[in-house]
């Protein structure tokens, strides 16, 4: 991350578009075959499977969805004002006066932002392992962003 990066123009968000569409892909998927499977449950014979039981094949299917739901939430907004992290429990809005540096080393999950106030927060929509091309021009493009206050796009 040694090169310049001309600061996009605000607002703009980044997340990891492909693992997105893969986790949602996938919950849904996981949701329609346990909706199916609860439907073609025999009603007679040696195993009765009843309303319970159904309901929890597809109760079973909404909690995966919601893991990947929740799983693919993560993104990072950044405006005139400062940045929105959104990771998968936690959303925090920050100033462009609290970032200090703006992190991505080799090996490193996602990117991090040192905080003026001496801690460190995980920035997980910006992560190298599906394309670490696209991370590594994201977190050019944040990092000039904080260097800049966010300013340099708007004048």
């Amino acid at each position: 991350m040694n090169a310049p990066a001309a600061a996009a123009p605000l607002p703009v968000t980044f997340r990891p578009t492909v693992t997105r569409i893969v986790l949602l892909a996938i919950g849904f998927g996981v949701l329609a075959v346990m909706t199916l499977i609860a439907f073609l449950l025999p009603a007679e014979g040696a195993v009765v499977w009843g309303t319970g039981d159904r309901a929890a094949f597809v109760g079973s299917g909404l909690l995966v969805l919601g893991v990947t739901a929740l799983l693919a939430r993560p993104r990072v907004t950044a405006d005139r004002d400062g940045v929105t992290v959104v990771n998968l429990t936690t959303t925090r809005r920050l100033a462009w006066a609290q970032i200090v540096r703006v992190t991505l080393r080799p090996g490193d999950p996602w990117v991090t932002l040192d905080l003026a106030d001496g801690t460190v927060l995980a920035v997980m929509a910006i992560q190298p392992g599906v394309s670490r091309a696209r991370s590594m021009a994201q977190a050019r493009t944040l990092r000039a962003l904080a260097e800049t206050g966010g300013t340099s796009s708007r004048d």
